[in-house]
């Protein structure tokens, strides 16, 4: 009998759920203030993390920027500091574990507690599986998986402590799906998408409500990163490049209104749907004819030639 009443509640919350985000589609959320609070940005001296600063710093929230560019980091410290909001920048190595946990401390002891944390750092070796160095595979895992990890184990405790705060990641949708060529990539962005979800799931759990999270899954941005990468040309007009300000402004908005995950362009639900729901044959005919199963190999060229000519950045 009792499990007969959990179903059916089950089934209530389900479909209220459901109602909940279609009306959310259609009507503005509200948005909640993050006035005074702060907020601390991996990677951000490139060039999503400084547009995650500055749409920050507009909100009233004070900034902690982490980057290992100490040079560009500086330069968003000034950015936003010139939108009147108080910026602390910190020269850190995410793929170093003692790197994190020490400037945490710093940070605790010389600007306070971060009540909210944006994990956005993230690299790509951009070479074949057997062609890569061990070094870079590992190098992209730490940063984009690890890090996450240990970004959380310096930070969440306080925010247990108070049942206040905010965790963001930055995946990719190459988290959700995959594609040929860039196997450190997506491995490490399943792995952010499995690790953001557990640690979810955990503070519902655990009923610390006051605690949430937004999961960011964007289509390739234009920031140079994946330079070169591009679908079969036909269908580039439908899926182009996102804008770096664009793809920022919509997470801005999801995280505001405390939306749980986001897939920029909306788009990019339906291959995340397809790849559960049809038979692996029917998802890389899907690959193939939109050309995704070689849309990698620009990019990939354009490392290599990169790297003959000894400009590849680091």
């Amino acid at each position: 009998m009792i499990v007969i009443v959990d179903l059916l509640l089950m089934l209530i919350d389900l479909t209220y759920s459901i109602l909940s985000a279609i009306v959310q589609t259609v009507l503005r959320p509200r948005l909640k203030c993050i006035d005074g609070e702060l907020c601390l940005i991996t990677g951000s001296g490139g060039a999503l993390g400084r547009l995650f600063a500055l749409e920050f710093a507009k909100e009233g929230a004070h900034l902690v920027l982490w980057d290992c560019n100490e040079e560009a980091n500086e330069q968003t410290a000034k950015l936003a500091r010139e939108l009147g909001v108080k910026v602390h920048a910190y020269t850190v190595d995410l793929s170093k574990r003692m790197s994190i946990y020490e400037t945490a401390d710093r940070v605790r002891a010389e600007v306070g507690e971060v009540s909210i944390l944006v994990n956005n750092a993230g690299v790509v070796a951009g070479r074949r599986l057997l062609d890569c160095p061990d070094e870079l595979l590992e190098r992209t895992l730490l940063v984009n998986c690890h890090a996450l990890f240990w970004m959380t184990k310096a930070f969440l405790p306080q925010m247990k402590t108070t049942n206040h705060g905010h965790i963001v990641t930055v995946a990719s949708a190459l988290g959700l799906f995959s594609t040929a060529c860039v196997e450190d990539y997506c491995a490490s962005k399943f792995g952010a998408v499995g690790f953001h979800e557990s640690l979810t799931h955990e503070l519902l759990a655990e009923e610390n409500d006051g605690i949430k999270t937004t999961l960011v899954c964007p289509y390739i941005v234009d920031t140079g990163m994946f330079a070169g990468c591009e679908i079969r040309k036909e269908l580039r007009g439908l899926i182009p490049p996102l804008d770096p300000l664009y793809t920022v402004q919509q997470s801005m908005k999801a995280i505001l209104a405390e939306q749980q995950m986001i897939c920029i362009p909306r788009l990019m639900y339906i291959p995340f749907i397809t790849r559960a729901l049809l038979p692996w044959e029917a998802n890389v005919a899907t690959y193939r004819f939109m050309g995704g199963d070689k849309c990698m190999l620009p990019f990939i060229k354009n490392v290599e030639l990169k790297n003959v000519n000894g400009h590849v950045k680091s």
